[in-house]
């Protein structure tokens, strides 16, 4: 592990999602926690995506933005909201020019799948219905996230395809949780990682499925054909048990004619990037903004 991280590893919650109110609790202190960057010029508001039930959304305008991402927190589809993101989605902004549309959607178990994924993809229509109110191109709307965000970015990908749905010009996708099966060797061996580790993850497949059997639109790992998607970024912690179900992905998406930059972090785990003292926890972050900058310039 990179000796920068470790050192903090000791004030991470531990990674259990048994009580998921504790969990919230848990994350929503970290959060506050995480000193959020100065953006000078960058305009934030809390707004409300009509739907059954209306999303609450925090949207994010940098001067001159040139296109829009959807970003989908983390959390194991049990914690987190438009606060406990606000850190991330503020530097993803100003790293990336883009306008960033941070969506609240449904947590489980109270709302297992599809809440999630409706609520995102209808932040995905309401995005690109409003690109000229957002001031940004229709054209270059993008979908992003982190860990259970990462994988619902990823399945709304594959609904827009599916469904001839808005045109979504690039997928941002940081240490996505994408396989219900846990059956890669990083699922079956981290077994005792920071944050998150294999039973963390089962835990979260169980509230987030709530029992029932897993779609591709759950987990998009089980898609047998992902052709025709956007183009992609895809990232990777060293210590985390997606890693290996996200390379697969990636290369699975390279076999299939989709453009895919992978980068695989040595030292970390997964959310490191929270430990923003970090030399690589610096790289992660401003790594994201600048891919997400050249993918929508175009």
């Amino acid at each position: 592990m990179d000796p920068e991280l470790e050192v903090f590893v000791p004030l991470f919650p531990r990674a259990e999602l048994g009580d998921p109110a504790a969990a919230r609790e848990g994350l929503a202190a970290l959060a506050a926690a995480i000193p959020s960057p100065e953006t000078p010029g960058l305009e934030v508001e809390d707004l409300t995506v009509p739907g059954d039930p209306d999303v609450p959304v925090r949207v994010y305008r940098p001067q001159g933005a040139h296109g829009a991402l959807v970003w989908l927190h983390g959390g194991g589809f049990v914690t987190g909201d438009v606060r406990t993101e606000h850190p991330w989605a503020t530097r993803i902004a100003a790293g990336s020019g883009a306008v960033v549309v941070s969506v609240g959607y449904r947590l489980a178990p109270e709302d297992p799948f599809p809440a999630a994924l409706d609520d995102a993809y209808a932040v995905l229509e309401w995005t690109a219905a409003h690109a000229a109110e957002l001031g940004v191109d229709p054209g270059r709307i993008a979908v992003g996230g982190h860990s259970a965000g990462g994988g619902l970015a990823a399945a709304v990908a594959l609904r827009a395809r599916d469904e001839q749905g808005p045109a979504i010009r690039f997928q941002l996708l940081n240490q996505p949780q994408l396989d219900d099966r846990q059956e890669t060797w990083s699922q079956r061996n981290f077994t005792d990682t920071p944050w998150i580790d294999r039973d963390k993850a089962a835990a979260s497949w169980r509230h987030y499925l709530g029992g029932r059997p897993a779609t591709p639109y759950a987990a998009p790992a089980r898609a047998e054909d992902l052709s025709g998607l956007p183009s992609a970024y895809v990232a990777t912690a060293e210590l985390c048990p997606n890693r290996d179900e996200d390379i697969h992905y990636a290369l699975r998406l390279l076999r299939a004619g989709v453009s895919v930059e992978l980068h695989q972090w040595p030292g970390t785990f997964h959310g490191s990037q929270a430990i923003v003292s970090a030399d690589v926890s610096q790289r992660q972050n401003a790594e994201l903004g600048a891919v997400l900058r050249r993918a929508l310039a175009g």
